[in-house]
Parts: C-alpha cells; sequence; structure tokens
C-alpha cells in the first residue's frame, strides 16, 4: 500500500477592507446657481478593498489604510474649490486614494442630500480598480 502525504495549505484568501459610512460635509457642488452660492450638504459612503497580500502590524501604522487619512483626503479635496459634477468629485478623490499601493478597489457612493424635494438623497455610486501591472493591456 502506498501512503500519500498531502501538503497542509497554511494559505489562507482574505478580503481586507476598509469602511467608511454616511460621512456627511457641507461642500460646494452642482450645476446650478443657487449650488455655487451656498455650500450644501453631502453624504460619503466607501469601500476600499486592499491587497490581500498586506498584512497588518501593531508596530507600524503604514502596513494598514488607515480610515482616518481617507476621510482627511476626502475634506482636502472637497473645500479646495466647486466641482460641478459629483462624477467629477469622484474621480479626484479615485486619483488621490490609490495613491496608496495597498488599495486594490474602491466603490464610492456620493449622495447630495437635501437638493430634490420628496428624496432622501440623490446621487452616484461608482467602483473602480487599479489594471493588474501583470496582466496584459
Amino acid at each position: 500500500m502506498k501512503v500519500i502525504k498531502f501538503k497542509q495549505n497554511k494559505n489562507y484568501n482574505y478580503k481586507r477592507k476598509v469602511l467608511i459610512k454616511d460621512l456627511i460635509l457641507k461642500i460646494s457642488v452642482g450645476i446650478h446657481t443657487f449650488e455655487k452660492k451656498k455650500k450644501q450638504r453631502v453624504r460619503f459612503n466607501i469601500e476600499v478593498l486592499l491587497n490581500s497580500n498586506a498584512f497588518p502590524n501593531d508596530n507600524n501604522l503604514n502596513s494598514i489604510v488607515n480610515y482616518e487619512n481617507i476621510i482627511i483626503n476626502i475634506k482636502n479635496i472637497t473645500k479646495r474649490r466647486h466641482f460641478l459634477l459629483l462624477e467629477a468629485l469622484a474621480e479626484e478623490i479615485f486619483l488621490k486614494l490609490f495613491r496608496e499601493t495597498k488599495i486594490k478597489k474602491i466603490k464610492l457612493r456620493i449622495e447630495k442630500l437635501d437638493i430634490i424635494k420628496n428624496t432622501t438623497s440623490v446621487g452616484i455610486e461608482i467602483e473602480k480598480s487599479k489594471i493588474n501591472e501583470y496582466s496584459k493591456r
């Protein structure tokens, strides 16, 4: 009888995410004249999928993607200028956040809260992924 030994698989499949829910900021956004004159409440919901190979290290905060830094980045982007479109604002946020090499994918929802009567919100949701640098283009 032949005995077959199986290698123990010590690898795991991880899906690490950073979540920011219901971040509400007063920002300047919109195509209408009244939107250009007065800031409005906008809600951000962000789901950031991280590189599963990045392992958190208690002694090194650079080993993680810090949700506080994401919020600071969004605040800085939104206070710099008026955005005509939520889509343009989203692209600015993507550009900034994807500079972080540990981020693989971002799902971003941006909603205006007080702009259309009889709705709780109107807005957009965009999901964007980094292209794998090793894949064929």
